[in-house]
């Protein structure tokens, strides 16, 4: 128990650049203090102590803005950073060294019974507002971008973005989650389709070139 909480706490220190000291990080973590109570609380579900573990995971939503069921099994440090608004369901098991940011949800899809919340892998990191729904499985090293919806498992070492979220990228050397250097599917999409709508106006064109007027080449091709 103890080992785990110091690597919760080395986990704020490493990943979390204004962290200054270890007493600000004990006194102004909210990510920190519902960790720790959660570590509590699941002991106490653990040894089958009705209500209190409830009652305890209902006190740390109420002062930090974080709701963790306490029967979720959290691996070996775990970091929340800020943490307004994430909630984990009851069902949820997350691996080691696994970061989560506010507004994240990993939760159900309905009223299924039994395993029903997802499992994620080590050295995972989610991004703002993201939700990960269902009993699925993401692997170890991947990195789920800001506001995606992930419904399917997820391989290893990837990286997933969009509703719903799709890998754009398979890639085991990067350990940060660059936001601005993510690809976006769905404008990737569109431009493939003006694409291939410009070589339709083109062949369109050769056969009636009175009628038919091209289309502008987008600025990628023109720089081509």
């Amino acid at each position: 128990m103890f080992k785990t909480v110091r690597g919760d706490i080395q986990a704020v220190r490493e990943r979390d650049p204004a962290a200054r000291s270890l007493l600000e990080i004990f006194l102004a973590y909210p990510g920190l203090h519902a960790v720790l109570l959660h570590r509590v609380a699941h002991l106490l579900h653990f040894l089958h102590i009705p209500v209190l573990p409830r009652l305890l995971s209902h006190f740390s939503r109420f002062v930090t803005g974080i709701e963790i069921h306490p029967a979720a099994v959290i691996g070996h440090g775990f970091f929340i950073d800020h943490g307004m608004g994430v909630v984990i369901g009851e069902t949820t098991e997350i691996g080691d060294h696994v970061t989560l940011y506010q507004g994240v949800t990993l939760g159900g899809t309905g009223r299924e019974v039994g395993k029903r919340h997802p499992t994620l892998g080590d050295h995972v990191i989610v991004g703002a507002g993201a939700k990960v729904l269902g009993a699925i499985v993401v692997g170890s090293h991947v990195r789920i971008g800001a506001n995606s919806v992930v419904l399917k498992a997820i391989p290893d070492h990837s990286t997933v973005v969009g509703i719903p979220g799709r890998v754009v990228r398979r890639k085991s050397e990067e350990d940060d989650l660059d936001h601005a250097k993510m690809r976006d599917p769905i404008a990737d999409r569109f431009k493939i389709l003006e694409i291939q709508l410009l070589e339709l106006k083109h062949e369109v064109h050769k056969i009636h070139p009175k009628k038919v007027v091209p289309m502008s080449e987008p600025d990628d091709e023109k720089k081509h």
